[in-house]
């Protein structure tokens, strides 16, 4: 018993000497029978059934997961215990091996390996077809920017609402890096032919915004709500797939949000140069 910051042992006339004395313990009185504990359960000193092995390289082995906390970062976890493992080993018997057998790790790093690969090859594709189409370099620069850009956004959002970077949300930003290259392009190539008919640099940049705003918002917001039944699923099944619906329509909006605003002032200072009559 705790009284104060002092604990007291008591001992009390029902404590039994041995555990079979468990069993004599009366639980209750009806009439004049009493009910003891070993009538409704049986007391001894044992553990119960064993229902597992653990058998690594036909050695029988203990198993002990290592789970991060919530919030922390997976790459951080395995980081540092790969680090501290020696250390515990030193302190061990010399007839014990500790061996890491699972490594969750790796798909992460898979899943972002793979977020890079996808942005490597849209925004190369992407280059590829307006320098070919349009023949400028600095139109390349101006939509291969705004890939980064929105996943950058992307991530800070997520960070914002709580989430971080795992496998449903890498694989978000790797599905939505092939589309966020739409609404740039869309918007240099509609200066360039607003440019074409000889309209002045700010005139067309102006004019070219103003066409495509409603398509390509209406676009961009028929990509987000094909991720709204995400919200009505409900179960475990909503925790995997609403971190990835956040992803996706983050980036997406972001990508939007920089063809209004960054992308017209890269072509007011970078397209007005390769430009005649730009005023």
């Amino acid at each position: 018993m705790k009284i104060g910051l002092q604990e007291y042992a008591i001992r009390v006339n029902a404590s039994p000497d041995v555990v079979a004395g468990f069993n004599d313990l009366p639980v209750r009185t009806v009439g004049t029978t009493t009910v003891y504990l070993k009538d409704i359960a049986y007391v001894r000193d044992g553990f119960a059934p064993q229902t597992n092995v653990v058998v690594i390289d036909s050695n029988k082995g203990a198993l002990l997961p290592v789970r991060r906390a919530h919030g922390a970062s997976t790459l951080d976890v395995v980081a540092q215990t790969r680090a501290t493992l020696p250390a515990v080993a030193a302190t061990l018997p010399s007839d014990f091996h500790v061996t890491p057998m699972f490594d969750q790790s790796v798909f992460v790093r898979a899943a972002v390996s793979s977020v890079v690969r996808e942005a490597v090859i849209a925004a190369g594709l992407t280059g590829v077809m307006i320098l070919i189409f349009l023949g400028s370099w600095r139109s390349t620069l101006i939509v291969l920017v705004s890939i980064p850009l929105s996943l950058l956004v992307s991530i800070i959002v997520l960070d914002w609402l709580g989430q971080t970077l795992n496998l449903m949300t890498l694989g978000g930003l790797a599905l939505a890096v092939g589309i966020l290259v739409d609404d740039a392009t869309v918007a240099v190539e509609n200066f360039d032919r607003q440019r074409a008919v000889g309209k002045p640099v700010v005139r067309a940049i102006v004019d070219a915004a103003e066409e495509i705003a409603v398509p390509t918002l209406v676009s961009t917001l028929c990509i987000c709500i094909v991720f709204l039944p995400v919200t009505l699923v409900a179960g475990a099944v909503k925790s995997l797939f609403i971190p990835l619906a956040m992803a996706v329509i983050s980036a997406m909006l972001t990508s939007y949000f920089l063809s209004r605003t960054l992308v017209p002032t890269m072509m007011l200072y970078l397209l007005a140069k390769e430009t005649i009559g730009a005023v």
